[in-house]
């Protein structure tokens, strides 16, 4: 066991922020957290003086289901709300379920008969390693509710930032902020992740960090579960949805051929004739004009 851990330990392996397991356990770290919702909200990480971890469960729909995704809330100084997921996988109802959520932490914050003056700021920033809006190559984005003719915001209280991994640039163009840490979370490699850690005091802690929780046998055990739980999943919707194509192609294969029975049986052909036309047995025939 030990020689086994010393080899697992010696290698270059480094988890990858994309994987939802890594990002909640970075996220752990109080200066990489004060350092990353600064980014988010444009300010710098001095101005950010308490942010604090709010339990979360893994949802689930049912006892089997260990898919759901992992997210992590976070409520600031002023009792600002601020939920984050990272999501490597497009499914559809994104957007239902994301505002779902936004409109359940917000609401949540109220029991039975107390003031809406109670109400606080919610924040959801979605991390998304797949492309959610194709029409321009934006990568990052803020949501708020505005007036529909003039543009004029309406409310701050709730606001969603989408951030598309798959929309940066494929080199570094100098940035900073927010899409520094984007690159970051991107990374696929320690030569990245230490390139990046050089620029910046916060993405060096969670460089640091993650070397940490690389070398921590029982967190890479969790992380390599929660990738081949991934992994299964893609490969089940990707055969679900093989599948269903190779059903769909014989459905409709066969409802032509159905109809090509009908045509010759109305043009007066009996079923014997048009079965050797179309080379088919009598009983394949019979079966599709009883269909």
């Amino acid at each position: 066991m030990s020689t086994q851990k010393s080899r697992r330990n010696s290698d270059n392996f480094i988890m990858l922020p994309t994987v939802d397991f890594c990002f909640k356990e970075l996220m752990q770290n109080p200066k990489v957290r004060k350092g990353f919702i600064a980014a988010i909200l444009g300010k710098s990480p001095g101005t950010i003086r308490r942010t604090t971890l709010i339990p979360t469960a893994l949802q689930k729909e049912s006892e089997e289901d260990k898919l759901g995704i992992l997210d992590v809330l976070v409520e600031l100084e002023d009792g600002t709300k601020m939920n984050m997921e990272m999501q490597v996988s497009y499914f559809d109802c994104w957007t239902n379920r994301v505002l779902f959520y936004l409109g359940k932490i917000y609401t949540g914050q109220i029991k039975e008969g107390e003031d809406y003056d109670r109400l606080r700021k919610c924040i959801h920033v979605s991390i998304l390693d797949f492309v959610h809006f194709p029409q321009d190559e934006k990568c990052c984005r803020k949501i708020v509710f505005c007036n529909a003719e003039s543009g004029e915001q309406y409310t701050d209280l709730m606001e969603l930032h989408i951030l598309e991994l798959k929309k940066l640039p494929p080199k570094d163009q100098s940035e900073d902020g927010i899409i520094r840490w984007m690159r970051f979370l991107g990374g696929k490699n320690r030569k990245e992740f230490e390139d990046m850690a050089k620029k910046d005091e916060y993405i060096e802690e969670a460089y640091n960090e993650l070397k940490k929780l690389s070398l921590d046998e029982e967190k890479r055990l969790e992380y390599e579960l929660r990738q081949k739980a991934v992994r299964d999943h893609n490969m089940m919707m990707k055969s679900a949805e093989k599948r269903g194509l190779e059903i769909g192609r014989k459905q409709g294969e066969q409802l032509a051929l159905k109809r090509v029975v009908e045509k010759q049986l109305k043009a007066g052909k009996t079923v014997e004739e048009t079965a050797e036309l179309l080379g088919m047995d009598i009983q394949e025939v019979r079966e599709l004009t009883e269909e």
